[in-house]
């Protein structure tokens, strides 16, 4: 299956809340969802428009939370489907270990820390090998960050343009308690891994494992 290549914007919009594919854009009046807030297609429901009330099945509420939560770490079906059965393997809450280990993703870690926009372009960063994980060069997105570990720059990455941006516009967005940044030293440390209550984004993962449970 080819990884999903047309415009972040109607996958949002698809799914009808920020997935924050767009970096700073989905912080602006230009964001799709708040412009536009319906379905894409000529199935979406413009303005005024009806059938939004459309009751939904089970199974649909599941699937449209599962491509929600997909898309918004931009993950492929197998990819997400290997992330659930290492979460059902482990103690605990399937769900809550899902989204931490979506959570420890290098490239969700880089986006949260503010050295990228978003995690299309973290990835984008990492791949290049502009990034460290302690003394060891790094340049896979799925590499799973532990707590105690620092994520830095590498020296000769400092002054590319995109990674001092997102920097600077990180403040915008915060960034999580659970990582200490240092701006002036491009590094960030993994004091702990976050707790589910730390995760705010809005998503039911109890929906996805139904799903899987089938």
């Amino acid at each position: 299956m080819a990884r999903y290549n047309g415009p972040a914007c109607r996958l949002c919009r698809r799914e009808t809340t920020k997935l924050f594919l767009k970096g700073t854009r989905c912080f602006t009046e230009k964001c799709a969802v708040e412009r536009r807030g319906y379905a894409p297609g000529q199935h979406g429901v413009a303005q005024g428009g009806r059938g939004g009330s459309r009751k939904q099945s089970e199974y649909a509420r599941q699937l449209r939370e599962k491509q929600k939560v997909k898309r918004m770490y931009g993950l492929l079906e197998d990819q997400f489907r290997l992330y659930f059965q290492k979460a059902e393997r482990q103690k605990g809450i399937t769900g809550e270990n899902l989204l931490l280990l979506l959570e420890r993703r290098l490239d969700n870690m880089v986006y949260r820390m503010g050295f990228a926009t978003s995690r299309a372009e973290a990835r984008q960063l990492i791949r290049h090998g502009h990034f460290t994980v302690g003394s060891r060069k790094v340049n896979i997105p799925s590499y799973l960050v532990k707590a105690g570990q620092v994520v830095t720059v590498k020296e000769r990455s400092r002054k590319v343009t995109r990674i001092v941006e997102a920097l600077e516009q990180a403040e915008r967005r915060g960034v999580p308690e659970w990582l200490e940044v240092s701006k002036d030293n491009f590094t960030a440390h993994v004091k702990v891994l976050p707790a589910r209550a730390e995760i705010t984004m809005p998503i039911n993962e109890k929906l996805i494992v139904e799903l899987y449970s089938k």
